[in-house]
């Protein structure tokens, strides 16, 4: 069998195209703090491992056509782009969560330097997106990404075209399973909210004289850091768990 350079280019560009807009926008790898090199390197170590894995169904696509070829790198893209781009959600969705978390117990005045996005956000939604992201790596979730990307070219091998409805299918799916996780994980935060300030509510009607929200405002922010402390391992738990049926498992 004669080697054929140019088929091998086009053929390594291909995975590369999936596996580097996967990693393009995936939590963790495609953070600012990731050296531009090391999101490159590591998208050509894993496009390589892949393309040696599937070598015969790359080949069978790699065409030598301008027209065929453009149209299987847009392809590639978008499909790479989907995946990452659903795991991505599931984090942001706990971002937003945190946000609301740090507002509800009166703890997001201030924001703290960004760690893994590019803004700025309160502490504890830094501290809580962080902490998932930290241990979303210890259990290997990169590996599930990758062997999600082994899946997608079962189910979708190169040359094969995109579904742009399936693609928004996944996307509104996605998007309406995780403002439901994190809605659960965050209950016991609104619940304690809506009880607390309700209970001001009445304190400060029954005494107009006396300025109740000022002076029960330190008393909240301990009460929800303490629910913070009790709860956040619990949370962290419930998160990891639904990460891979959520977004890798689709």
């Amino acid at each position: 069998m004669t080697f054929d350079a140019g088929q091998f280019v086009i053929a390594a560009f291909l995975a590369f195209c999936r596996i580097g807009g996967c990693f393009m926008v995936m939590p963790g790898l495609a953070s600012v703090r990731v050296p531009t090199q090391v999101r490159l390197f590591v998208a050509v170590a894993v496009s390589m491992a892949i393309l040696a894995n599937d070598w015969d169904m790359f080949t069978s696509h790699a065409q030598r056509t301008a027209d065929v070829v453009v149209r299987s790198i847009v392809t590639e893209l978008a499909i790479g782009v989907l995946i990452g781009l659903l795991a991505r959600i599931y984090l942001m969705a706990l971002q937003f969560m945190g946000s609301a978390m740090a507002m509800l117990v009166g703890y997001g005045g201030g924001v703290a330097s960004p760690i893994e996005e590019a803004e700025p956000q309160a502490p504890l939604a830094t501290i809580l997106s962080f902490s998932a992201l930290l241990v979303l790596f210890a259990l290997d979730f990169h590996h599930q990404v990758i062997a999600a990307l082994l899946t997608s070219y079962r189910l979708l091998p190169p040359g094969a075209p995109f579904n742009a409805q399936a693609a928004l299918v996944d996307i509104t799916d996605t998007l309406g399973d995780t403002f439901l996780a994190v809605l659960r994980l965050g209950s016991p935060f609104v619940a304690y909210a809506v009880l607390i300030n309700l209970a001001i509510g009445f304190l400060n009607k029954l005494t107009p004289q006396i300025p109740v929200y000022f002076i029960s405002q330190p008393f909240v922010l301990a009460g929800g850091l303490i629910l913070l402390y009790f709860g956040a391992a619990p949370l962290l738990r419930l998160f990891v768990d639904g990460f891979v049926p959520l977004t890798i498992g689709r």
